[in-house]
């Protein structure tokens, strides 16, 4: 059975049409934050079994960042919410 994503905009899809980038959590530090902050950001990643925020793009139909809640092991998508609307920008 092929993994799906129902996009907000272009409904279900197959999962070949996105592309990850990678753990949604990571908040981006000041630009003029300590060089250490930098690194920690930049370099130090935990890499979690289980239910994870990611971010995706819809490359293959409306090129929309999206952030998926999904399970990295069963893959299993619980929630696919438009990147923009979570962080309260407009749509």
């Amino acid at each position: 059975m092929a993994s799906l994503i129902s996009c907000p905009h272009c409904g279900t899809r197959p999962k070949e049409e996105f592309s990850i980038r990678g753990d949604a959590a990571p908040v981006r530090p000041a630009p003029l934050a300590a060089d250490e902050v930098w690194h920690d950001y930049v370099h130090l990643r935990a890499n979690p079994r289980g239910r994870i925020r990611e971010h995706w793009q819809h490359v293959a139909g409306c090129r929309r960042w999206l952030v998926v809640e999904r399970d990295n092991f069963t893959h299993e998508v619980f929630a696919v919410l438009d990147a923009a609307a979570e962080r309260g920008g407009a749509q």
